[in-house]
């Protein structure tokens, strides 16, 4: 059934403290270990913003990692969720963007 479950695509911004604190790179790992694609980058006002497609299971999971535990170092004060239904990825892999 795997197959037939709907496919989501989540943007997201986390605000807080999550610059400097290995915070893309857990996303990265997080990411990778709920076989999510897409990619997370910082931006210059000081959150951290990406994109993530899986199957809604996978998207729950990951907001929930993302909302409530980041980064060992980090603090998170505000996580930001847009999602929208896709029929196909759109990314191969999960990447960190510079």
């Amino acid at each position: 059934m795997e197959g037939l479950e709907m496919l989501l695509k989540l943007n997201f911004e986390i605000h807080g403290k999550v610059q400097g604190v290995f915070f893309r790179k857990y996303t990265l790992a997080q990411a990778k270990k709920l076989h999510l694609v897409g990619w997370v980058k910082n931006t210059s006002h000081g959150t951290v913003v990406g994109v993530a497609e899986g199957h809604k299971h996978q998207i729950t999971d990951f907001k929930k990692w993302l909302r409530n535990t980041g980064s060992p170092k980090s603090r998170i004060d505000k996580a930001d969720f847009k999602e929208s239904q896709v029929t196909h990825k759109s990314f191969k892999d999960f990447d960190i963007h510079k």
